[in-house]
């Protein structure tokens, strides 16, 4: 566990653990990171199984709380391959505390860098802003 000199942040190991779970097992289908402000650290907060839908995961981000999280997106190009993409999303909602959106948005960079393997990433500050469709465009 290092922590960071900028924003004083700390990553759990258990991020980097789970996410290369993710992208090489493939073992979830997405990761929700949080940040425990006391402690200054990021940890895993949920993880989602393979199976589970892209719209499971919207629903496990909180409407009022920013999060960090990774989704592991299936797609088919439009010459018929499958394939997938790593997607790192910053949750930022509107209505989340202020403190909360600076803290995330300051530690997002060196959060990102811990996860070797990001495609794309998506900031979003409300649902709109990540649905299908937009991470469907992104990916291709």
């Amino acid at each position: 566990m290092q922590a960071n000199s900028s924003s004083g942040m700390a990553v759990h190991d258990e991020c980097k653990l789970k996410f290369l779970e993710l992208k090489a097992k493939r073992s979830y289908r997405f990761i929700v990171f949080k940040i425990e402000e006391k402690i200054q650290q990021v940890t895993v907060e949920k993880l989602g199984e393979p199976n589970e839908s892209y719209e499971d995961f919207t629903a496990s981000l909180p409407a009022d709380e920013c999060r960090y999280a990774v989704y592991d997106f299936d797609f088919t190009t439009d010459e018929n391959c499958q394939k997938s993409k790593i997607f790192f999303v910053a949750w930022s909602p509107d209505t989340s505390r202020i403190r909360s959106k600076m803290l995330y948005a300051s530690s997002k960079d060196r959060f990102r860098r811990e996860l070797d393997g990001v495609q794309v990433e998506l900031q979003a500050t409300d649902p709109s802003e990540m649905s299908l469709d937009i991470v469907k465009s992104r990916a291709l």
